[in-house]
């Protein structure tokens, strides 16, 4: 089976989608391919409120949408899969539920638990913070772009924490296969030509 992984996924919160819509479909305009939806401890009807725009969004843009943790919501309002944390539930539990064609990502922090979690069956790991970014600063230091290459992995890899158009290019070299953010497109005073940019650097 070809593994699927996003290339450039912009992760956001319902208050995002609420707040910040214009950034988000300018994102998608320029071509970002995923979006996430990540909202830990959320209420549930918000985040399938926010899952169902969403789902309206991606879907008018050919992009893919993952709702995280929440498998419920994303069977729901069919969703193209769901992203894991790495204190979630195992990768083949929601695999039993959602069956064999949505995306299953899983969040990483270290190399060991990439390399598991790719044995697990995930489709793509994320594994970071790659640089320092203030919402990975709970997970520890940046592992820094050297961790990407020094992992074996038989699927795809994305980079997460502190990704910015300036280091797209290194965290690419090191070895991740894609990459995702939230502060460089959604606080972008120009969020197309910051996805544009982004996503140009993945494909050089």
């Amino acid at each position: 089976m070809t593994r699927r992984a996003p290339r450039c996924m912009l992760i956001v919160s319902c208050d995002d989608v609420a707040q910040r819509a214009q950034a988000i479909q300018a994102a998608l305009g320029a071509g970002i391919d995923t979006i996430q939806l990540r909202e830990p401890g959320g209420n549930g009807r918000a985040i399938y409120d926010a899952a169902a725009l969403l789902r309206t969004w991606t879907r008018a843009a050919n992009a893919a949408l993952l709702v995280n943790d929440r498998v419920d919501v994303a069977r729901a309002i069919e969703a193209d899969g769901v992203h894991l944390p790495g204190a979630s539930f195992p990768t083949a539990v929601a695999r039993e539920i959602l069956g064999s064609g949505p995306w299953i990502g899983r969040s990483t922090h270290a190399a060991e638990e990439a390399e598991e979690a790719a044995r697990a069956g995930a489709d793509y790991v994320v594994l970071g913070p790659i640089y320092d970014t203030p919402s990975k600063r709970a997970y520890g230091a940046p592992l820094g772009s050297r961790v990407l290459g020094s992992i074996a992995l038989d699927v795809p890899l994305i980079a997460i924490g502190g990704i910015a158009v300036g280091n797209v290019g290194e965290v690419i070299a090191a070895g991740a296969d894609g990459i995702a953010v939230i502060r460089e497109l959604l606080h972008a005073e120009e969020p197309a030509i910051a996805a544009a940019r982004l996503i140009s650097a993945v494909r050089s």
